[in-house]
């Protein structure tokens, strides 16, 4: 799937034709800087790899920054590969938020936010006991029995317990693109998407 990285920006809401109110989000797509180029005869397959966000090259070891000057490109903080362009790009050509039309749908993936270490009546929705009645002291978000006796004398893989929440790799399907802002780069998705506001994500089609 061919695509550009970006960064979203926060939430807001539009209205449509008919006078409701579409909540969606503000990403920057692009401009994303083609730093390689893999071919089919010399790499195995096709695919352009992107830079986004440039960095200084003080920040920069030598051997990116010869990646770097055979495509003319500043350094970059986030490259990604991306497959299914369909256009001739070459090193140095500028991929745009023009990318994308109106009305089409995308695939976003981002970073979701880290939440800590959560119980399970938050992580997994468990209801908790309930009542606080017949000696249930402090059991109200405990998260009760977690397997049987001497047999099988362990936890099986899988049970769903307290632990780390959020901070993993997310992507949302079928976000529809309702506005696309050119000049600043600018896309108007409906729904959510994964992560915190200044977050990379990756914005396929």
């Amino acid at each position: 799937m061919s695509g550009l990285i970006g960064k979203k920006i926060g939430m807001t809401n539009i209205f449509a034709e008919d006078g409701k109110i579409l909540p969606c989000t503000v990403v920057q797509a692009g401009p994303c800087t083609v730093t390689q180029v893999r071919t089919k005869n010399h790499d195995g397959y096709d695919a352009l790899q992107l830079g986004f966000n440039e960095k200084s090259e003080k920040s920069t070891n030598k051997s990116e920054l010869g990646h770097y000057k055979k495509s003319g490109a500043m350094p970059m903080k986030k490259l990604v590969e991306f497959k299914g362009f369909e256009n001739d790009y070459k090193l140095g050509d500028k991929i745009t938020v023009e990318y994308f039309n109106v009305g089409e749908y995308v695939d976003v993936t981002g970073t979701s936010k880290g939440k800590g270490f959560q119980g399970v009546v938050k992580r997994h929705g468990f209801a908790g006991v309930g009542q606080a009645t017949h000696g249930q002291h402090n059991r109200l978000r405990a998260p009760g029995s977690i397997g049987a006796a001497s047999y099988p004398a362990r936890v099986f893989k899988g049970m769903r317990m307290a632990g780390q929440m959020g901070n993993k790799k997310v992507t949302v399907q079928n976000l529809q693109v309702l506005k696309v802002v050119p000049e600043k780069n600018l896309l108007l998705l409906k729904g959510c998407v994964p992560g915190h506001k200044n977050s990379i994500i990756l914005i396929r089609k």
